[in-house]
């Protein structure tokens, strides 16, 4: 199959979250099972400044509204996969500081740039002139390719064969524009209505996608049932469970060549689940990088994060002081606002000898906190996925979770018969209170002290867990296929009505 794949940000070219992660690890795991991926992506400020003069290999003009506007495509020569990837060029629209705004909001013509990165990513792959199997769109920066496809492309010669898998990494974020941008689209208006692309009297671009995608799925198979509920469904659960025999759970990988304790050149000593001698190595400099007494008897709690509310941080204040005078140590390293940031610095003053903060993105610290740490923290309100966790398995430092999306398929409880059944992994809680939370610390402080055999077993446990991006690759082939299948249904459909 030929997949071209649209993700508005991909590593290492633009990064603001995991969709980066994601866009540049899964299209080379795809590749690797002997596929055909074109990744197409914005050629940003940012990412000249990886790939300064990346060949031209295609270029044309589309429209935005009444307007046509150029656009270039060039080939990277840094990809280091076995994906192709294409950055697709418009000065006025790409050539900014940010990807999405300022620190002052989003760009005022994010609708105007994100249609145009959704028309040059199919532009640029019909003049590349490999017809495309499946457009694999990820959020709701490409979330129109699939209602173009639908709409306006359903009989070009090149387009009309392809199907579509609209992957949706966060619900909360959905693409809303005023009403008035709508000849920017292209399509007539009887499309903006409340069972197509109307919400609440604006553009809702998410909601395309998940209406004219012949498949969908999203991070995790726990996510995609809890989207289908209003807690978590944004006001588009309804379209979701319409939808629900198309929706799919496929949970992120780890990229095990960077974060593996076993070939990890940032940390101070390697180790494996079969030898940990080089974790407690890295534990003492863990320590000693944030000047912390080495010597303590009680488990270390790391943290590298968003300190920001979906990520649990309104939770934690509420414990920081029980788990200062409890026999815990515990290092931050994060950025987010005075009102999440500030409980940390204070807890720093009250008990200097057991928190360690930094503000920042280290990358080689936030390795160090993952190796050297004997718990990783992640109380999240909502996680599609998660990544952290998974780093944290990688190196036997068992993650403190609460029962959501990504975190509940990802992280076994250590309950009595999971561990005797050799499947525990870390410490679950449910109910999103401070009580909950330090009751899973207090369980796993107990277990470090009066168990350490257990906890050594639960350790290896963790860190022989595959979460690789091939496991999930093989996933996403599957479902490629289900969406062409559905899409020859679709089209059989319509020939016979």
């Amino acid at each position: 199959m030929h997949i071209a794949y649209l993700s508005s940000e991909v590593v290492p070219y633009a990064k603001t979250g995991g969709l980066a992660d994601v866009a540049g690890a899964l299209p080379h795991a795809i590749a690797e099972l002997g596929h055909t991926v074109s990744v197409f992506t914005p050629y940003y400020r940012v990412a000249r400044k990886v790939e300064l003069d990346a060949p031209k290999v295609a270029e044309g003009v589309l429209p935005v509204g009444s307007d046509m506007l150029p656009w270039t495509c060039h080939r990277s020569e840094q990809s280091g996969g076995a994906a192709s990837v294409y950055l697709l060029g418009n000065e006025p629209f790409f050539d900014r500081d940010g990807l999405y705004g300022t620190p002052q909001g989003d760009y005022q013509d994010s609708i105007r740039r994100f249609i145009f990165f959704s028309r040059a990513a199919m532009a640029a792959a019909h003049e590349l002139g490999k017809p495309v199997d499946v457009y694999h769109a990820n959020d709701w920066q490409s979330a129109l390719v699939p209602v173009y496809l639908r709409q306006s492309f359903t009989s070009h010669p090149f387009h009309g064969k392809a199907a579509t898998l609209f992957t949706i990494h966060n619900q909360s974020y959905q693409g809303l524009f005023w009403h008035w941008d709508w000849p920017l689209l292209n399509l007539p208006w009887k499309h903006f209505n409340w069972k197509e692309l109307e919400f609440y009297g604006k553009i809702n671009l998410l909601k395309g996608g998940l209406l004219y995608s012949d498949v969908l799925n999203t991070v995790s198979p726990t996510y995609a049932s809890e989207i289908q509920a209003p807690e978590q469904g944004c006001g588009l659960e309804g379209v979701l469970t319409d939808r629900a025999a198309d929706l799919f759970g496929v949970v992120n990988g780890v990229d095990y060549q960077t974060w593996s304790p076993e070939r990890d050149a940032l940390i101070p000593a390697q180790f494996s689940a079969e030898n940990l001698y080089g974790k407690a190595h890295c534990r003492k400099a863990l320590l000693e990088h944030f000047k912390l007494p080495t010597d303590r008897k009680g488990p270390v709690i790391g943290i590298v994060s968003r300190l920001i509310e979906q990520k649990g941080f309104d939770l934690v204040p509420k414990v920081l002081e029980e788990i200062g005078r409890r026999n815990f140590q515990m290092v931050v390293l994060g950025t987010g606002t005075e009102k999440f940031t500030q409980p940390f610095l204070r807890m720093r003053e009250v008990f200097p000898d057991k928190f360690g903060v930094a503000l920042a993105y280290d990358n080689r610290l936030a390795h160090l906190i993952y190796a050297g740490s004997d718990l990783f923290l992640m109380p999240s309100k909502f996680e599609p996925c998660g990544l952290s966790q998974l780093y944290s398995l990688a190196y036997g430092t068992l993650p403190v979770v609460r029962k959501t999306g990504g975190l509940a398929d990802t992280v076994a409880d250590a309950t009595p018969e999971s561990i005797r059944e050799g499947m525990a992994t870390g410490f679950v809680f449910e109910d999103y209170t401070d009580k909950a939370l330090l009751a899973a610390l207090d369980r796993a402080l107990t277990m470090f002290i009066e168990q350490p055999e257990v906890w050594r077993e639960i350790q290896r446990a963790a860190m022989q867990q595959d979460w690789s991006w091939s496991r999930s690759a093989k996933d996403y082939t599957d479902l490629y296929e289900r969406a062409r299948q559905k899409r020859k249904e679709r089209l059989i459909k319509e020939l016979t009505a």
